[in-house]
């Protein structure tokens, strides 16, 4: 039998062995026998986590069983994957050379 916790109003937060068919009944308190409702308890790590880290774990739970390709949206939405890329934009200086300002510094221009 699994351990639920419960909340008497007078006494507070108790726990009980109950079989999981009863699993949603009230319990009785065992200070007064007060029938008390199954209450469901947030972990208080939860309660303190950093709003963005609860936003990450959650949209790796969402992740676990359907994972995303791409980086863009509209990218899944149409189902293109890597037939239309994006080409570097091309700057031309005064003097007529290439320069691409978001291609990789290092390499040379042809």
């Amino acid at each position: 039998m699994p351990l639920y916790d419960f909340k008497c109003p007078r006494h507070g937060l108790f726990h009980e062995l109950v079989p999981i068919r009863a699993s949603g009944d009230a319990h009785a308190c065992p200070e007064c026998g007060e029938l008390s409702p199954r209450v469901l308890l947030i972990p208080p790590q939860l309660l303190m986590m950093d709003p963005a880290r609860r936003n990450a774990m959650a949209r790796n739970e969402k992740a676990a069983h359907e994972p995303r390709h791409g980086n863009r949206a509209s990218e899944r939405e149409s189902g293109c994957c890597h037939q239309h890329r994006h080409k570097p934009q091309v700057f031309y200086t005064a003097d007529g050379n290439k320069m691409f300002p978001s291609a990789r510094p290092w390499m040379i221009s042809h």
